[in-house]
């Protein structure tokens, strides 16, 4: 007998773009259908405008042993949402089914379940009676809720005056400790403080001891790796790989659709006062290069703009290798007469110089962000930018993550 608890067969979701649907009752379903013949008889001849439709998903088949954590991945617009909504059963399959067994809880957004009008007590209650959990059941995790969430202040208050950090620990902390049997979460922590993510990644992992089945959505590949043992590369709607976590995860840094030597992002309206704007790598001329050779220092460069004087603002990134291994994490804090400047309005641009004879050869991926203690991620990009350490005459001794030419003396 199967120990798979999730089930996905053939699986396929279709959209039709700009058309939105509306939701009929019965009466208006009954007349639509005796009407139907009588329209098309009316458009005999008539030019049809060609429908155009997108696939989120096509033909995704793959399944999900009990207790196992498995990890979504891919880049923006693969379907990874798409395909959480239909497991929480939000929308419906085009084509394909899932089989589930046991109880879902999802946090897919923030807040999601959550009535805006009911205090965050009485959206513990109802979170739980959607689960087909007992009152004494709730009762019997109600204080660790309050506590992991910390909002024991505002407990009694609607959750339409929460903020959006308040919004996703009461929602994380009520869909990780009302003891559902699988458990789908979407990238909603990166909305929390680091302390915030931090408890819900031990959670999460305690929550995998328990013999409980999660399904993770994230852009972040060390927190994939730290608690998934299995991962699924979604791209454009099909199923790109599927297989153990290091394996998934390495095939996907490799991906040459991460842009190599310079990104330019789309512009980015709820900035919420500053935005990225270019990213690139400079060689030692100040000329865009995706290679940069091993003795040669280069330039990492990164284009913002700030729409209002920002106190603390920080912008920094940090370099990954193709073992998902961080090289190095560095801001603008680094440098304080830079970092005085950051936050004044209008379009700047950074450079941090990187020395040569550093990096070992090889391939590292840039994750990019910009951030203000007030007013948290402004914005945040993994696998923002790639570039490759080019020096086939350096000697390898394995998987180095720094390979400097050091001085060294004899007597």
């Amino acid at each position: 007998m199967s120990s798979s608890v999730i089930k996905i067969e053939n699986l396929s979701k279709r959209y039709r773009i700009g058309v939105r649907e509306a939701y009929k009752n019965f009466r208006e379903t009954l007349v639509d259908s005796v009407t139907t013949p009588f329209r098309r008889l009316k458009d005999i001849g008539k030019s049809v405008p060609k429908e155009e439709t997108i696939w989120a998903l096509k033909d995704i088949s793959f399944e999900v042993k009990q207790g196992e954590v498995t990890g979504i991945i891919g880049r923006n617009g693969s379907g990874k949402t798409t395909l959480l909504k239909i497991l929480s059963r939000i929308t419906e399959p085009t084509k394909g089914r899932v089989i589930l067994k046991g109880r879902v809880a999802s946090l897919l957004e923030v807040g999601t379940g959550f009535h805006p009008e009911l205090t965050g007590r009485e959206n513990i209650y109802l979170n739980g009676a959607i689960l087909g959990m007992q009152r004494y059941e709730i009762n019997r995790k109600f204080d660790e809720i309050v506590a992991f969430s910390e909002i024991e202040k505002f407990l009694d208050t609607p959750v339409k005056r929460y903020s959006s950090g308040m919004y996703v620990r009461l929602a994380f902390a009520v869909a990780a400790h009302l003891e559902p049997e699988i458990l789908l979460v979407d990238e909603v922590l990166a909305v929390g403080d680091a302390e915030f993510q931090k408890k819900c990644l031990g959670k999460m992992k305690d929550v995998s001891k328990g013999g409980r089945t999660v399904i993770m959505v994230s852009h972040n590949m060390t927190s994939i790796l730290r608690l998934c043992s299995n991962a699924v590369w979604l791209d454009i709607g099909s199923l790109e790989c599927e297989g153990y976590t290091r394996e998934v995860v390495s095939k996907y840094l490799r991906d040459n659709r991460i842009p190599l030597g310079e990104i330019c992002f789309e512009a980015y309206n709820n900035s919420n006062g500053a935005a990225l704007i270019r990213a690139c790598t400079l060689d030692s001329e100040w000329r865009v290069r995706p290679d940069i050779s091993y003795s040669e220092l280069f330039y990492i460069s990164v284009e913002y703009r700030v729409d209002f004087p920002i106190d603390g603002l920080r912008l920094g990134f940090k370099l990954f290798n193709e073992h998902n291994v961080t090289v190095l994490h560095t801001a603008t804090s680094d440098c304080p007469s830079v970092d005085e400047r950051v936050g004044f309005p209008g379009q700047h641009k950074v450079y941090a110089k990187i020395p040569g004879s550093w990096l070992a050869p090889g391939r590292y991926y840039v994750e990019l962000g910009i951030w203000s203690p007030g007013l948290g991620h402004h914005q945040y990009i993994q696998n923002a930018l790639a570039f490759e350490i080019i020096g086939a005459e350096i000697e390898s001794l394995g998987d180095e993550i720094l390979r400097p030419e050091l001085e060294w003396d004899l007597k």
